[in-house]
């Protein structure tokens, strides 16, 4: 029995997500949901963190793809992050073959290596303010069974968190 046919018409919003994004990446970077969502597997422990493919430039006229006519492989554009640039210089011909194992044939022949930063910078944490009045009261009412005094005090800075008005 297929797997569609098994989920009686439901569709998880990833398969959505990807049918819409894929063509459009594709487009623009010559790059899959896929691959950027392997990146973490395919570039390792090392460079997982500090790596961010960009995009696939694939030779397009035949003045490029050589004499042979053959395929020819493309060049992957890498974000990496300062100083570590370096290091993926000296390994990547081992990414080179675990991109190339992902796809499965000769996909990518160079790293064009691009220093810029890849994660963005984090949002600073702000504490919701402490409850006063009904909701504070309705809190304790809600934890005062509980025996475990970290249990309590974890479950008092959600309902903090949740009752808490938003700052505008």
């Amino acid at each position: 029995m297929s797997e569609a046919k098994s989920r009686k018409g439901v569709v998880q919003i990833s398969e959505i997500a990807n049918g819409l994004i894929d063509p459009v990446l594709a487009k623009r970077a010559g790059i899959n949901t896929m691959l950027l969502g392997s990146w973490d597997e395919i570039a390792g422990s090392d460079f997982a963190d500090c790596t961010r493919p960009e995009k696939i430039a694939w030779p397009r006229r035949s003045s490029e793809i050589g004499s042979d006519g053959g395929y020819q492989p493309g060049v992957l554009t890498v974000a990496c992050e300062g100083a570590r640039a370096l290091f993926l210089t000296h390994a990547q011909g081992e990414l080179i073959q675990r991109i190339n194992g992902f796809f499965g044939f000769h996909a990518i022949g160079q790293l064009r290596i691009v220093q810029k930063p890849v994660a963005p910078p984090p949002k600073p944490y702000r504490r919701p303010r402490p409850l006063t009045g009904e909701p504070a009261r309705r809190l304790d009412t809600m934890v005062e069974g509980i025996e475990s005094e970290a249990l309590k005090a974890a479950l008092k800075r959600l309902g903090t968190a949740v009752l808490s008005q938003r700052r505008k």
